[in-house]
């Protein structure tokens, strides 16, 4: 397996290059060279694999001879060692849990596995590798969590002050020892440009050996189509029909992933993109013209993205093709009150407590189903309602409970340094920092 650079498809590269270099020649993306198809036997008769087997037979393709079989089954095993159960909602409504991880959100997934590839392959690296990673939310603390003291790595994390919880801020802000989170006077898409541009200046890499660990990444990227056959598995077991699955989507790596699994053979009726009032992706499926723009802070914040990287990816599956990306994918866009109302009537009318993200994604695949009355599909829950108790508790008047894993972190002391949402600042904390 080859992959080959969005913006210059003469710049191939295998896995660990990928992996290891973050993203192409003018920023571009990495994909791909072709989209390897599950055999139908295994699709039809997932509940006869383990979810070890399930991911390792979802992977293996895409990391080609470059990892041992026995290696990437121990990275694998260890991306998945948490539940990830699809649990019913409503009649017609169910939810996979992707927050029963370390750091209770779902990019636990593909954080821990690229953190062990990278791991695996930088191991007779004498130069220090820098992870640079901005985060809208949940991304870092997931990246923090699973590169915290691996050797020969410092992970930089650089998110918008003010616009992420208390408890997501913990998690990316208090480990310290070989990871620094960056606070930045601006918003996410601030942040993703300060990172960009970090590694297409010369000078910087030059001195630092720079990888990214956002979902730009094929290493954070590829990884969460393992959820999507989870979920499958679970699925098949209770229903005939293939599923609307609706994803809560900010910088939209989540859904292409779900997307290039659909690709390789998961059957999926239809997907959606649930949107808070950040909808470039959702305008553009009315109207054909993609307008990138600024952010706009919401209660589902790791969803506040004007620009999302991958939506790229998104029109490379399609072949560029907008009448077969628009009969796939549905977009939606709810704005914070539609959040709330949905976090409320959810918990009194089925006693199954939503956080923001969720919401969106419950909100908008109800409005599909409500026009589509034969379909049953499920969401994905991203995140656990402790990230966002504010949200959760005003709409629910009930406490959510610390669980005992976050006790701990949340007594420690917040460790960042504060820059301006400008590039020379970030350039110099990189280039001093040691």
């Amino acid at each position: 397996m080859k992959y080959y650079n969005l913006k210059d498809s003469s710049e191939k590269v295998d896995f660990a290059a990928a992996t290891i270099k973050g993203q192409g020649k003018e920023k571009g993306l990495f994909f791909p060279d072709h989209i390897p198809h599950f055999e139908q036997e295994f699709i039809n008769n997932l509940s006869q694999y383990s979810d070890h087997e399930i991911a390792y037979r979802c992977m293996k393709d895409f990391t080609s001879s470059e990892i041992p079989p026995e290696i990437l089954q121990e990275i694998v095993q260890e991306t998945i060692s948490f539940e990830i159960p699809l649990k019913k909602i409503s009649d017609r409504i169910s939810i996979l849990e992707l927050f029963h991880g370390p750091t209770l959100a779902f990019k636990d997934i593909g954080a821990r596995f690229m953190s062990r590839c990278l791991s695996y392959f930088l191991k007779d690296q004498h130069q220090n590798v820098t992870v640079l990673v901005a985060t809208s939310g949940d991304t870092g603390g997931a990246v923090a969590h699973g590169f915290y003291n691996l050797p020969g790595i410092d992970v930089v994390i650089l998110y918008p002050k003010s616009r992420v919880s208390p408890v997501q801020e913990k998690q990316l802000t208090a480990l310290g020892g070989n990871i620094s989170a960056l606070e930045v006077n601006g918003s996410f898409d601030d942040c993703q440009d300060l990172v960009k541009q970090a590694f297409s200046d010369m000078e910087i890499n030059k001195s630092l050996f720079l990888t990214s660990a956002n979902s730009i990444n094929v290493a954070r990227w590829l990884p969460q189509q393992i959820y999507y056959l989870l979920a499958l598995k679970q699925w098949q077991q209770s229903e005939s029909s293939d599923p609307v699955i609706a994803v809560p989507s900010g910088n939209f790596g989540n859904i292409c992933a779900g997307l290039l699994a659909h690709f390789r053979g998961l059957p999926a009726e239809h997907f959606i993109a649930a949107c808070n009032q950040n909808d470039p992706v959702p305008d553009y499926l009315q109207t054909q013209d993609f307008k990138p723009r600024k952010s706009v802070s919401t209660l589902s914040n790791a969803m506040d993205v004007g620009d999302p990287s991958n939506f790229v990816r998104i029109l490379e599956l399609f072949g560029h093709q907008f009448t077969l990306l628009q009969k796939k994918i549905s977009g939606f866009s709810i704005d914070d009150s539609q959040t709330m109302e949905t976090i409320t009537e959810v918990y009194n009318k089925y006693g199954y407590m939503l956080e923001p993200h969720s919401a969106v994604a419950f909100a908008s695949l109800n409005l599909y189903l409500q026009k589509n009355q034969d379909k049953k599909g499920f969401i994905l829950g991203t995140a656990h309602p402790v990230k966002f108790p504010d949200a959760v508790e005003k709409s629910t008047a009930i406490q959510v409970e610390i669980p005992e894993s976050l006790r701990a972190l949340m007594k420690k002391e917040k460790k960042t340094v504060e820059i301006n949402s400008d590039f020379e600042e970030l350039k110099r904390f990189l280039l001093h920092k040691n």
